[in-house]
């Protein structure tokens, strides 16, 4: 008594610790006065795409800081090797970066007999911390071939990102932005997400401009390496390549007017470091033309006419007093050490996300609600323990996240409901294994120990499975589909705690508490007793022979799966920019009919943009493809939106922009196949874990369903025409493991049958199986279905590809397991015994049993 107690202790303290976390998201103001600090402002993040804002997506553009690594290290060694007196004739210098790392520089040397001098003069110049070389030296008949060191490349972009997520979070706080978010994403790119802002075009300019400052002398005589600079204006200035000061050595920048005449100047001050440069080689090059280059621009060329000490400077230029004030600005908080290229970019409206919110959690109370009605009308007082379960488990996935620090995105909130709805599966197995135990005519509590210890391990293999589908997404998704792989994560775990632990402690302590006072050893061994209509109306349905039409069942499942690849092939996915590239754009005009906006569009030059009304009234979809292949989304289809957003305003001035979505090829290429390795890798995942724990047949006709499952789905997006994007690959996914689940149940059982009773025809084991779990099938599923049904219907367009194609899922996975699944483990069996082999393989303790009696 005392082990249970202290159980129900450690349950209690779980429960309790997951409610405190969960509470600050749900506590009203006048409360959290009185509350630390600390504690209440621990909440759940609402993402972008609830609260309204931006996200970018920038890449870096690895080629050019090789290049210009490279540069700096072959004229260092070339440099070296002249002083040497090491005689070469330069053949080429190629950085066409035609592999992820480098291009490479090429000379030849006059004589052999200078390579070993080559090879340890390089070492020397590119020597790294820990002993290897920044350059590879590969030198055949006298021709030396230069590459950086592949070791190299890595740790320099990993250096180089880091720089740059600090350089652009100091110029995103320059800006005032509240709570800006910059992260690393992959291996090349940051993540930059913008909370309340919903035209980001400035801070596009700003993290889109380099700002690399350098200093460099007017090209002579005696310059050894020269290069052409133009301005603005475009003149051409010769330089030398070699840099006179870098522009690291601003410490301090300001857009102001000039006091000589009135025009925007930008003025900067350099470190004593770069001061004492700066006085230097002014005092020793008086009379030549000093050039301030930015970003590869020629800003000024003035003539240096005397020394300039203080280490203070102007730059003049064309500025307007903004332009001068983001120069500035750019200059004090630093260069970005590598050029960044937007490659996506995702904005919401601060009414788009209200309403998103609104439905959320609408449709998911709703769901809640009728999963929870249902459990009740099923199980009575037991369904409402059930019930009770849920909603501790819902309040721990809250808890849970709170504590982790997670944002809660719209997929974030599909993923709830749709936890809610396969954690019921846990709650309904448990009940019917205990009623199957009652039927038996055992008393109340062992009912409830031997049904609880039967479903425990159907519960882990089904839980599992879906755990590997759910990782995948988190592995390979963005971040609202990393929330959503993390909300139906934590809930499976939870659920198996509050459907496992906590609702059998429940049951015991109501059965314990109802015969607590009863003398009557008799009562005391009653069965429990489960009756309602729902129950009595599945009772009725034992006895179906599913294998018996299985021909017919298999032929007319092939069928719609040839049809579905058909549709596939033509018409084919209505794929979203996910997968095409492009821009979406989502807007309200209260005043432009659907003519005379195309007018406007068509008036200002705007090709290949398609015009879809979209919802209510006055409200409209605007598509345009991918207009630069090279992938740099800021030079193609971020102008042509910002110009468009320019023209339909002047034409509209009440327009508002609810949503823009805009993907560059590198990012929609990648996308497409990432989805396809998770798909991949999900299937084989599991493939694997069922081999494990089943027979390769059992594992087979599971996978082998599922394929099916999958290809009608995709069929059905083509033939309603519903976007194929990032929410439905999450759909996809998701359908995977709930479908795998249901599998699993019904295979286990006939595991179980299996062992009871080897020498029973297949069949007739196959159909006893299946009958015994058809409440359990037909009960999990309609749960799932009442769970999502609010949100397909009531949702809107945000989860339409989630909700909806999952609604079918469930359905053709609920058929698939009761007539598909057995038919294929059917026929795998037979072909099974025809070859003589056993459909189990025997257990460790029927290996024991079968050695003892030989003597």
């Amino acid at each position: 008594m005392a082990r249970f107690s202290f159980r129900g202790f450690v349950y209690v303290l779980i429960v309790m610790l997951g409610l405190l976390s969960a509470a600050p998201n749900i506590l009203p103001q006048s409360i959290k006065q009185q509350l630390p600090t600390w504690y209440t402002t621990s909440t759940l993040s609402l993402g972008l795409d609830l609260q309204g804002g931006s996200h970018l997506l920038l890449a870096a553009d690895t080629n050019a800081l090789f290049e210009k690594q490279l540069n700096s290290f072959s004229s260092d060694l070339l440099s070296e090797l002249r002083s040497q007196n090491v005689r070469y004739t330069k053949t080429s210098h190629s950085l066409t970066h035609k592999d992820s790392r480098s291009g490479s520089v090429v000379f030849t040397l006059r004589s052999a007999d200078d390579a070993r001098k080559v090879k340890d003069t390089a070492y020397q110049i590119s020597a790294q911390p820990n002993g290897s070389s920044a350059l590879d030296v590969e030198i055949k008949q006298s021709t030396v071939t230069l590459t950086l060191n592949e070791l190299y490349t890595e740790q320099l972009v990993k250096d180089t990102l880091s720089r740059s997520v600090e350089v652009v979070r100091k110029r995103l706080n320059e800006t005032g932005l509240t709570e800006p978010s910059v992260t690393l994403q992959g291996k090349d790119a940051i993540l930059v997400q913008m909370p309340g802002m919903s035209d980001p075009t400035q801070v596009k300019k700003l993290l889109g401009t380099t700002a690399q400052m350098t200093f460099h002398w007017a090209a002579n005589s005696q310059s050894e390496q020269v290069m052409n600079k133009q301005d603005a204006a475009g003149n051409t200035y010769r330089l030398e390549q070699k840099v006179a000061l870098e522009g690291e050595h601003i410490t301090d920048a300001a857009g102001v007017l000039s006091s000589e005449n009135g025009q925007p100047v930008v003025t900067f001050r350099l470190d004593s470091a770069g001061a004492k440069q700066f006085a230097t080689m002014t005092r020793d090059n008086i009379g030549r033309v000093l050039a301030i280059v930015l970003d590869d621009k020629v800003v000024t060329a003035p003539v240096i006419n005397s020394v300039i000490p203080g280490g203070r400077g102007e730059i003049t230029g064309n500025f307007t007093l903004p332009e001068a004030g983001n120069t500035a600005l750019m200059l004090r908080t630093g260069a970005l050490p590598v050029p960044l290229t937007i490659i996506e970019e995702r904005t919401v409206g601060p009414d788009l996300g209200s309403d998103a919110i609104q439905t959320g959690v609408e449709s998911g109370v709703a769901g809640a609600l009728l999963v929870l009605a249902f459990m009740v009308a099923i199980y009575g007082r037991w369904g409402a323990i059930a019930s009770f379960a849920l909603c501790i488990n819902m309040a721990l996935v809250f808890g849970a996240l709170t504590l982790f620090g997670a944002t809660l995105t719209l997929p974030g909130i599909a993923g709830l409901i749709l936890t809610m709805g396969m954690a019921v599966d846990a709650n309904i197995l448990i009940n019917e294994r205990i009623r199957e135990e009652s039927k038996k005519g055992r008393p109340a509590a062992s009912a409830i120990e031997v049904g609880f210890d039967k479903a425990f391990a159907t519960i882990v293999d089904s839980n599992f499975t879906t755990l590997i589908a759910v990782s995948l997404l988190f592995m390979f998704g963005s971040g609202p589909i990393k929330g959503f792989a993390i909300t139906i994560a934590l809930g499976l775990v939870s659920s198996v705690f509050t459907a496992v632990a906590l609702t059998k402690m429940l049951m015991l302590r109501v059965v314990k508490s109802k015969h607590k006072n009863t003398q009557d050893r008799a009562q005391q061994r009653v069965p429990l007793r489960f009756s309602s209509p729902l129950l009595r109306l599945s009772d009725k349905l034992s006895g179906i022979n599913f294998l018996a039409k299985r021909k017919i069942a298999l032929a007319v499942s092939v069928v719609l799966t040839v049809l579905s690849i058909g549709l596939f092939a033509k018409p084919g996915l209505h794929y979203g920019v996910d997968f095409t590239g492009g821009t979406m754009i989502e807007l309200t005009t209260p005043t432009l009919s659907t003519d005379e906006l195309r007018n406007v569009i068509e008036s200002n030059a705007f090709d290949q943009i398609a015009i879809q009304e979209y919802g209510s009234e006055h409200h409209y979809l605007l598509r345009a493809p991918v207009l630069d292949s090279s992938g740099e989304l800021e030079n193609s289809n971020a102008k042509q939106t910002d110009a468009l957003k320019r023209a339909i305003s002047q034409a509209d001035s009440e327009v508002s922009f609810d949503k823009i979505d805009m993907v560059g090829p590198k990012v929609s290429g990648g996308f497409a196949e990432l989805s396809i390795l998770a798909l991949l890798i999900a299937g084989g995942g599991m493939l694997v874990y069922l081999w494990a724990r089943f027979e390769a047949h059992f594992a087979s006709a599971a996978l082998l369903t599922v394929i099916l499952d999958l290809t009608k789905t995709i069929g059905f997006f083509a033939l309603t025409g519903i976007e194929f994007n990032l929410t439905a690959v999450a759909a996809l996914l998701a359908l995977i493991g709930y479908s795998i689940n249901d599998k699993v149940v019904v295979l286990d059982r006939i595991r179980e049958l299996l062992r009871l009773d080897p020498n029973k025809p297949l069949a007739d084991t196959i159909n006893e199986a299946v009958n015994s779990t058809l409440s359990r099938t037909v009960f999990t599923s309609v749960t799932t279905l009442l769970a999502l049904l609010p949100m397909a219907i009531f949702g809107g367009d945000a989860v339409e590809s989630f909700a909806v194609p999952m609604v079918f899922a469930v359905v053709i996975g609920t058929s698939s397991t009761l007539f598909i699944t057995s038919t294929l483990l059917y026929l795998l069996g037979s072909r099974r015994e025809k070859q003589g082999k056993a459909q189990l393989k025997p257990t460790a303790e029927e290996i024991k049993a079968s050695l003892s009696h030989i003597p």
